[in-house]
């Protein structure tokens, strides 16, 4: 199964219905700009927390906000197409913040993971999160797979 892309107001409609028959959803973000073996192994591991998996990923503008007016190197749409094709994700959706903290306050997810270069204080939508309830995981980072230590690489070897 593949995921599928959807606007906030469809999403939070997702979750109510998701809601409603006792199933549990797991929220992460993220740019997604390079996908690498780390992002696949974490989200499945994020997917196997609950029922569905939502990815939120950074437009394209709050992207260049965050990273630099060179990134991203994927569009946001191609960056949702590629996350929405794989087995691990329910849901894809984009948000325009550098911060997906508004959307995690509107959509209470039941579990929120983000990866482990961020401790649980530095989650946004933790606090949010844990007073509706849910819990905060923070999953294991994988050495070496990460989407700046990619693009130095390539530098250094020049392709």
């Amino acid at each position: 199964m593949s995921g599928t892309i959807l606007s906030h107001e469809d999403l939070l409609n997702e979750r109510e219905r998701l809601h409603g028959a006792g199933k549990t959803l797991v929220f992460t973000n993220g740019v997604f700009d390079i996908l690498h073996v780390g992002h696949v192994r974490y989200l499945k591991q994020a997917r196997a927390l609950g029922d569905a998996l939502v990815v939120a990923i950074n437009s394209d503008r709050s992207v260049r906000e965050l990273k630099g007016l060179d990134r991203p190197f994927m569009k946001e749409n191609e960056r949702a197409e590629v996350l929405a094709a794989l087995r691990a994700v329910d849901y894809v959706t984009t948000f325009d913040e550098v911060s997906p903290r508004s959307l995690i306050a509107r959509l209470l997810p039941d579990v929120l993971a983000k990866g482990g270069d961020y401790t649980l204080d530095q989650i946004h939508g933790r606090e949010e999160v844990e007073a509706a309830g849910g819990r905060v995981v923070s999953l294991p980072f994988v050495e070496g797979a990460s989407t700046s230590e990619i693009i130095e690489r390539m530098k250094k070897t020049g392709q």
